[in-house]
């Protein structure tokens, strides 16, 4: 009898849904665990709020109307200690909805009644760009650094995954830190937002743009906003 220990089943991931629509968050639910995903649910962001900082999940996905304390005010809660994955849920699509909820620090939407193949695509994405896999610059891929790259009073570390402005270590979220790769691998390029939309969000199909300048936005505020330039009518150049 072989007495070799027969491996562990993978951890599934864990989604925490804080949807306050019983039937939303059911239909959600059951299909994200179709697809093999654990759900923790909550029907509003106080509830929301009090799970995450159980700290048991690796996405968060929220809806942007909640009782008591609304999604993007669970958004910004989340962002001032966290940079996990979130991906808001607004019932209309409607622009100051999303809009809100990316300056408030979501990684990206999607637009209810959610189809499933949408959801699970995005949800993907954002775990991807969570794992820290760098962007590649072309076909063979960035050349490997000797040691952090400097920008006046900023440095990265790709190796290691650090930025530091001033000295001060900076937390960046998951996809501002792979849109900071991505301009940092093409300095002085032009980059459309297309094409970030592509290398950064995982798209692979026209994705709204706003997610890209709303991010930029955020990337801006943390990095110094004359380092990232707009050039109108095509897209951003990271400044050498």
């Amino acid at each position: 009898m072989s007495d070799s220990v027969p491996a562990s089943a993978p951890t599934p991931v864990t989604v925490l849904l804080v949807e306050d629509d019983e039937v939303i968050r059911r239909s959600v639910a059951m299909a994200l665990e179709r697809y093999g995903y654990r759900v923790l649910v909550a029907a509003d962001g106080l509830t929301g709020l009090e799970l995450f900082r159980e700290g048991r999940h690796d996405l968060l996905l929220l809806d942007v109307m909640l009782p008591g304390l609304d999604g993007i005010g669970l958004c910004r809660r989340v962002r001032e200690t966290s940079t996990d994955p979130i991906l808001m849920m607004s019932a209309r699509g409607d622009s100051l909805d999303v809009v809100s909820g990316l300056e408030a620090g979501a990684d990206d939407y999607v637009v209810k009644p959610v189809d499933t193949a949408v959801l699970v695509a995005r949800i993907r994405s954002l775990l991807r760009r969570a794992a820290f896999a760098p962007p590649a610059a072309g076909p063979a891929g960035p050349p490997e650094p000797d040691g952090p790259l400097v920008f006046g009073d900023l440095s990265l570390d790709p190796a290691a995954l650090e930025v530091r402005r001033g000295g001060e270590r900076i937390a960046l979220a998951p996809t501002e830190l792979r849109l900071l790769l991505e301009f940092v691998a093409h300095p002085g390029i032009v980059l459309d937002r297309q094409t970030l939309l592509r290398e950064v969000w995982d798209y692979g199909w026209d994705g709204d743009t706003r997610v890209v300048d709303l991010c930029v936005q955020r990337l801006r505020k943390k990095v110094g906003a004359e380092r990232v330039e707009t050039v109108r009518g095509f897209g951003y150049k990271w400044k050498r």
